[in-house]
């Protein structure tokens, strides 16, 4: 986790969350790192979430040099 990522945590994850325990705190962190890396829209994925992303991108067929088909 980098430092962007530990600053989101502490303002967006913590502030919102009761822990019973550790277990409970892995759980927990873990679903907010699974929504915020997986399901929200990123910036840099031009507001979108990157499952849309990635369904967004043309799939290019390799061209082959050698005149033979791959």
């Amino acid at each position: 986790m980098n430092t962007r990522s530990h600053g989101k945590l502490r303002d967006e994850c913590l502030p919102v969350n009761w822990f019973i325990d550790m277990e409970d705190a892995r759980q927990k962190i873990e679903a907010w790192r699974r929504e915020y890396n997986e399901e929200r829209p990123h910036y840099s994925l031009r507001y979108l979430t990157p499952m849309e992303f990635i369904e967004k991108q043309e799939i290019k067929p390799e061209i082959s040099t050698s005149g033979q088909s791959s």
